[in-house]
């Protein structure tokens, strides 16, 4: 039983506290009580304990957020109805034949509205399920909705969920009514499509649409795991890896259209079935004029493709994961009958991906983009534009965005003139629109030209900067970290009820990564004019005279002895870590900064929280003493219980992407609160392969060897975790997990059984 430990209240608001890092992508290696504050390295005189690092805030002339940097693109992502508050979107639509208002299907298991023009901030619930929607551990909840052609006639809506209870998930779309026609007051609940699901949190698909047909199509995934465990792929006799069609305007609940491929089978084989060997088809649609099918089917562990949908087509799944054999040791899979993807994209080693697949541009606004192809991902927040060659259909592909969604991009939704708005789980909306002419100002190309840095020497912070370290690393493969924060001089830190901190408008955090004595690279984490996130990578030259600035992801070999490699992360591999989830900032919590740090500007070893309150970064009293406050422990120095130590190096680590609404599959969370029985990891089923381990689970009490956890934490392959941004293995840490899970008996038996 571990001992617990208290989050002090510390103010009103609510962000969720996580990781590590303190800016941009990556890890760190050192903390708070051994970092030496970075660009400094005097030695002259040894450093004493104190009260208080520093006496006063510095002044901070330099090092202020830049304007994010200009779009190459011939449209851009603008933010729409700010004022209009909503619980993680899933996708939005308006009423056939009514632009006047938006309605809004939340994953909760609510359908909201408000007006489409000068809305207010206040929204009307149309539709509340909340009471059936089970399985949010992943990717269930209120996953599409879709009004009937004729609303105006019969007032039908019908809405695509999981359901049933954590132990019997149940996919079902059911059609609920608007008795006044007018789409508010929805009920008279009753089943078109209810099926039992795999116990997996993943794969559940969930879209469904009006075809120009005026049929119903819907969606579903493999039923979770990952490389198909259920083989459903190509299954004929099941809904799971499919696209159905119905008629449900005939029938009871629906007819058989004429055209499906198995309509008129005897065999077993589902009539419903449109086409199938998809592995989770999260979103498709109707392109309004040329009335093809344009799907995004998200991949295993390599690729993300696009698919023009047809009647009776079979895209692959599991023989194929796009156009390449499945898996990928296989060179001799049998392509006869499977249909390729449009487009596909490669899902590196080094990162995550999951395609969400978007609309054919129809709209009046756009000129140039009529006919291009909007779709995303949902892990990296990137936006594209995507056109056809009219004779190869070779595709020509656009990023439109710098990764910046606010969270998991969740549809590309259309109105009645064809103007696309994308929803995501960060609660916001965006609108494609043109991209005017490229804002005068430039993004800092070198280091030096920042103001975060001395322009005379790039090594040495510029003096407006507050050094700061954290108590629990995340690995980077070896690298020294020097982390540095800057503020605005009239704002203060805002310290949210879970300890995390919420920085304001302007802030810059500045991290350096060193390797064998040398400066390898240095990230700016930004918060922009427009309140979200920017992360910018430059790369230090071999004089380690300055940085520069890098457009794009970059792989680079390091000059030492073990022939290492060092990933640069692109700005949207930087948004994908630094989440809406997770609060953008990583290290900077409470218990984070707990702890000693060592000041070489004044010869200090004091308390960072005390330091930081000492000098007025925060806008309020933190209300207790830095020792009545969390502290996490720093995972590989002995003295704390094992269980603690163990559950810090997974909220490092783990949990940006593994906690509640979090990029991680499985549900899990990882956050260092989170009591064991509460993580839905002890002895639960991985939802993304078992890495060829017989009776895997997640975490196997009293073996390793049979933890996943613990398997991805060893691995250098696809299987990695993390996966951004490390290529060696946290041998340190890794030991520290293992002898955790060798050390469970059992796996606890409620939520208060503690954390180990």
């Amino acid at each position: 039983m571990r001992l617990r430990t208290t989050i002090v209240s510390l103010g009103v608001g609510a962000f969720c506290a996580f990781g590590a890092a303190g800016a941009g992508c990556g890890n760190d290696s050192s903390n708070g009580s051994s970092n030496d504050g970075g660009f400094y390295d005097d030695g002259a005189v040894r450093p004493e304990p104190a009260p208080y690092g520093l006496d006063e805030r510095p002044a901070n002339a330099t090092c202020r957020a830049p304007a994010r940097p200009p779009a190459a693109a011939a449209v851009k992502l603008e933010r729409v109805y700010a004022n209009v508050p909503l619980d993680n979107p899933m996708l939005m639509a308006q009423i056939p034949g009514d632009p006047s208002r938006w309605y809004v299907a939340e994953r909760v298991g609510k359908i909201v509205s408000f007006p489409a023009q000068n809305p207010p901030n206040a929204v009307r619930e149309d539709l509340n399920i909340t009471g059936q929607i089970t399985d949010l551990r992943s990717e269930g909840g209120l996953l599409g909705m879709a009004f009937h052609p004729n609303f105006a006639r019969n007032g039908h809506v019908y809405v695509s969920y999981t359901t049933g209870t954590e132990d019997r998930i149940v996919s079902a779309v059911r059609r609920f009514t608007s008795a006044a026609r007018n789409g508010t007051a929805f009920g008279g609940q009753s089943d078109v499509l209810v099926f039992n699901q795999e116990n997996q949190p993943n794969h559940k698909g969930g879209c469904v649409e009006f075809g120009p047909d005026g049929y119903l199509y819907a969606s579903f995934g493999d039923g979770g795991g990952g490389g198909d465990p259920f083989k459903h792929g190509q299954d004929t006799n099941s809904f799971f890896s499919k696209v159905l069609r119905v008629d449900i305007d005939n029938g009871s609940p629906y007819a058989i259209p004429d055209g499906n491929p198995f309509k008129n089978d005897t065999t077993g084989k589902k009539k419903e079935i449109f086409a199938y060997g998809f592995r989770n088809p999260f979103r498709f649609s109707f392109d309004r004029v040329s009335q093809q099918l344009w799907l995004g089917d998200v991949g295993q562990d390599d690729w993300e493709e696009v698919d023009i949908v047809k009647s009776g087509g079979n895209y692959g799944w599991s023989v194929k994961e796009g156009s390449h054999c499945y898996p990928s040791s296989t060179t001799n899979c049998s392509s006869a009958g499977l249909i390729d993807p449009i487009y596909e994209y490669l899902n590196p080693p080094s990162g995550t991906r999951a395609v969400t697949g978007g609309r054919v541009y129809r709209g009046k606004a756009i000129p140039e983009l009529v006919g291009s192809y909007l779709f995303g991902d949902s892990q990296t927040g990137e936006v594209w534009a995507m056109t056809l060659d009219p004779v190869t259909r070779k595709p020509t592909v656009t990023r439109i965005n710098d990764g910046s969604t606010g969270g998991p991009v969740t549809a590309f939704n259309e109105d009645a003139d064809g103007e696309i708005f994308i929803t995501a789980l960060g609660s916001k909306i965006y609108k494609v629109v043109a991209n005017g002419k490229p804002s005068g100002a430039q993004f800092p190309e070198k280091l030096s030209q920042t103001g975060c840095v001395d322009p005379a020497n790039p090594k040495n912070p510029a003096p407006g900067l507050v050094p700061y370290g954290v108590n629990s690393p995340l690995w980077s493969d070896g690298a020294d970290k020097d982390r540095y924060l800057a503020l605005p001089d009239t704002k203060k830190i805002h310290v949210n009820p879970d300890g995390d901190l919420d920085l304001p408008v302007g802030t810059v955090l500045v991290k350096s990564f060193t390797l064998g004595g040398k400066r390898i690279e240095t990230r700016l984490l930004v918060r922009h004019e427009d309140g979200d996130w920017g992360g910018y990578s430059y790369e230090w030259n071999d004089e380690q005279t300055d940085a520069t600035l890098l457009p794009a992801n970059k792989t680079k070999a390091v000059a030492n002895p073990s022939g290492q490699t060092w990933y640069f992360p692109s700005r949207s591999d930087c948004m994908s870590c630094h989440s809406a989830a997770a609060g953008r900032s990583l290290g900077l919590e409470v218990g984070q900064l707990n702890g000693d740090f060592v000041y070489t500007s004044t010869r200090r070893i004091s308390n960072q929280l005390a330091t930081f309150e000492h000098i007025g970064l925060f806008d309020a009293s933190l209300g207790a003493a830095p020792q009545q406050l969390t502290r996490y422990p720093t995972p590989t120095m002995p003295g704390s219980e094992l269980g603690d130590r163990a559950a810090s190096y997974l909220h490092s680590n783990c949990s940006f992407c593994h906690r509640p609404n979090g990029l991680g599959g499985g549900g899990t969370d990882f956050r260092y609160t989170t009591s064991l029985a509460n993580r839905k990891a002890c002895n639960a089923n991985p939802s993304n392969g078992n890495l060829g381990v017989p009776d895997a689970k997640i975490i196997a009490p009293g073996s390793p060897g049979k933890s996943v956890l613990s398997l991805r934490v060893h691995a250098l392959d696809a299987a990695r975790m993390p996966p951004l941004a490390s290529s060696l293995v946290d041998k340190a840490g890794a030991a520290v997990l293992d002898e955790w899970i060798a050390s469970l008996a059992a796996c606890p038996k409620d939520a208060d059984a503690g954390k180990d």
